[in-house]
C-alpha cells in the first residue's frame, strides 16, 4: 500500500508539473471551436418545441468552473491535521485520475473516447420549449427545459457514473461501493459497473429502500448488490441501529457505510454521485449542450433553475452558463430549488463539516445542516443530504446564485401540472425545479416582464409512482424538520480556528 501511495504521489506531481504550453494546447483542443459550432448549429424554425443535435455535438471535454472563479474555494481539510488534503489522503478511496480532476484548474478536461462512446447511447439530450405549460400558466415568459430522463437509467446520474467506472477499471479496480438516496445514483452506477465489468455494492437509505422497491430491482437487474442503510454490515451502521433500530437512515449514514467498506478493502474503491468537484464537472455536458440548443432556439436564458440536494445536476446545467458570465458574457439569474424539509442552502450554515455522519470523510466548507442532522422521510430521497456541494456553496457566498425552498405538496402539484401539459412525469427531485420555474414564470406574469427561463428536468418519475398515488389520495405530508434537532446538529459543527 505504501509503495502504491508513493507511486500515485509521484504520478500526481508529474501531472501537476506539466508545462503550461501543453495545458493551453489541451484546453484549445477541448474547447468547442466557434467555426464548427456555427456550421453545426442551425437555427430552428419558429414554433419548434424540441431542439436536438447529432452525436457529433456531444461535448469533447468537461467544463471546470474552477478556472473562471474570481476567488478559489476553501480547500478540503484532513480532520486530524486540519491541513489541506493531498493525493495520498484520497488514494484509498478514489483512482488517481479522479483525484487529479478534483484539484484541477484547467478550464477543460478531455473526455476519454470509451466514455464518449457510451454517452452516445443517450447524449445529446433534448431541450424542449414548454409551450403547453406556458399556456396553462398564462405567463409572458418563455420556458425551456433540458431533459435528462432519456438516459437508460432515467436521470442525469450516468453522466458521472460512466467516467467514474471507466477510471476505476483503468486503474485495475474490480469493485465499487457507494450510497444512494432515491436510487437514481445507485441505478446509474450499477449500469456503468456492468459496462466495465465492475461489481457494485450500493447502500440505499432505508426510507427510500422501503418507498422505492423498483429502484432496488433495477440495480439488481444491472447486477449490483443493494443493501438497506443503516445496515448490520458495518461498524457505522451497527452504531446507528444500536441507538435507533427503526432509523430511516440518511445519505450521511449511507456514505459512512460505503466509505468504511472502501477504506477497509484494498480491492474496492468508493464512488460518489454528487458533492465533489469532479462529479459536478462530469455533469457539465448538460449545460454545454444547452448553450448550443438555446442558440438553435434563438434564445438565451435570463433565469436558470435547478433542483439541489448535493448539487450535481444543478451544477451540470448552470456552471457552463455561469462560467460564460464570469468571462464577460450575459448575466443570468440562477436559482437553486431545494426541499423545505432539508434546506441546506436557505437554512444551513456555511462552515467546515464532515460529509458523512460517522466522520470518516475530509472536512469540506459548505452550506450544512450539520453531519448529524436527520432529514424527515419525504419522497425526494435524492435531496435528503445535510450539506451542499462546496463549489455550489461557494458560488452562493459569491452571490452568483440564490436559493429557494419549497414544500413537498406544492412540488408535486407543480409536477402533476407539468405532466398534464408537457406529458413527462418528473422525479420527485425534479419537481422542485419545475416548481421553481413555475414561480419564476408567475412572477414575470405579475410584473409584466417576458424573461426566458431554463430549468433542468433531471429525471423521470416512473419508479416513484407510489409518491404520486399518495399525493393523489391526499396522503402526502409536508414533512418538516425538528428545529431543536437542527440547532443541536449545528451546535456540533467542528470548531476550526482557521474559520
Amino acid at each position: 500500500m505504501a509503495r502504491k501511495a508513493k507511486k500515485s504521489t509521484a504520478k500526481a506531481k508529474k501531472v501537476a508539473k506539466a508545462k503550461p504550453k501543453k495545458k493551453v494546447a489541451a484546453a484549445k483542443r477541448a474547447a468547442p471551436k466557434k467555426s464548427s459550432t456555427k456550421i453545426a448549429v442551425v437555427r430552428a424554425a419558429a414554433g419548434t418545441r424540441k431542439f436536438t443535435m447529432g452525436e457529433e455535438r456531444i461535448p469533447k471535454a468537461w467544463y471546470n468552473i474552477m478556472a473562471d472563479l474570481p476567488v478559489p474555494p476553501p480547500p478540503p481539510l484532513h480532520p486530524g491535521t486540519l491541513q489541506p488534503v493531498g493525493p495520498d489522503d484520497l488514494a484509498p478511496l478514489f483512482p488517481m485520475a479522479l483525484i487529479m480532476q478534483e484539484v484541477a484548474r484547467d478550464r477543460y478536461i478531455d473526455i476519454p473516447k470509451p466514455v464518449t462512446d457510451i454517452y452516445r447511447m443517450w447524449r445529446p439530450t433534448p431541450l424542449y420549449r414548454a409551450t403547453a405549460l406556458e399556456k396553462a400558466l398564462g405567463t409572458t415568459a418563455k420556458i425551456f427545459y433540458k431533459y435528462e430522463g432519456v438516459s437508460p437509467a432515467g436521470s442525469h446520474k450516468p453522466n458521472t457514473a460512466v467516467p467514474q467506472a471507466f477510471y476505476n477499471r483503468q486503474e485495475g479496480i474490480t469493485k465499487l461501493v457507494t450510497e444512494t438516496g432515491a436510487g437514481q445514483w445507485g441505478s446509474a452506477l450499477a449500469m456503468a459497473g456492468t459496462f466495465f465489468d465492475l461489481h457494485v455494492k450500493v447502500f440505499q437509505v432505508a426510507v427510500s429502500f422501503r418507498q422505492k422497491p423498483y429502484r432496488k430491482a433495477l440495480m439488481e437487474v444491472y447486477g449490483a448488490e443493494c443493501v438497506s442503510s443503516p445496515s448490520g454490515e458495518t461498524n457505522a451502521g451497527r452504531a446507528i441501529l444500536a441507538k435507533d433500530p427503526d432509523s430511516n437512515g440518511s445519505l450521511g449514514i449511507a456514505i459512512s457505510e460505503a466509505v468504511e467498506v472502501a477504506a477497509t478493502n484494498a480491492d474496492t474503491k468508493y464512488a460518489l454521485g454528487s458533492v465533489l468537484n469532479h462529479v459536478l464537472m462530469h455533469q457539465t455536458v448538460i449545460g454545454q449542450e444547452a448553450i448550443e440548443q438555446m442558440t438553435m432556439a434563438g434564445a438565451y436564458p435570463d433565469i436558470i433553475v435547478g433542483c439541489t440536494g448535493g448539487g450535481s445536476n444543478f451544477a451540470g446545467l448552470t456552471f457552463p452558463f455561469i462560467g460564460a458570465q464570469l468571462r464577460g458574457g450575459k448575466k443570468v439569474r440562477v436559482i437553486a430549488a431545494e426541499p423545505a424539509a432539508c434546506p441546506s442552502l436557505t437554512r444551513g450554515k456555511y462552515a467546515y463539516d464532515f460529509g458523512d455522519t460517522a466522520h470518516m470523510t475530509p472536512l469540506v466548507k459548505m452550506h450544512t445542516l450539520g453531519s448529524t442532522f436527520m432529514p424527515p422521510g419525504f419522497h425526494a430521497g435524492g435531496l435528503r443530504y445535510h450539506g451542499m456541494a462546496p463549489l455550489v456553496s461557494h458560488l452562493k457566498e459569491l452571490k452568483l446564485i440564490e436559493a429557494e425552498a419549497y414544500k413537498q405538496n406544492e412540488c408535486f402539484e407543480a409536477g402533476v401540472l407539468f405532466a398534464k401539459t408537457e406529458g413527462i412525469v418528473p422525479a420527485p427531485e425534479a419537481n422542485h425545479a419545475v416548481k421553481g420555474a413555475i414561480e419564476a414564470a408567475l412572477r414575470a406574469k405579475r410584473d409584466g416582464t417576458s424573461p426566458t427561463i431554463l430549468f433542468g428536468l433531471c429525471g423521470h418519475g416512473h419508479f416513484d409512482m407510489q409518491a404520486y398515488i399518495d399525493y393523489g389520495e391526499g396522503l402526502l405530508e409536508d414533512k418538516s424538520y425538528d428545529e431543536a434537532a437542527l440547532q443541536a446538529s449545528l451546535d456540533e459543527l467542528p470548531r476550526l480556528a482557521a474559520e
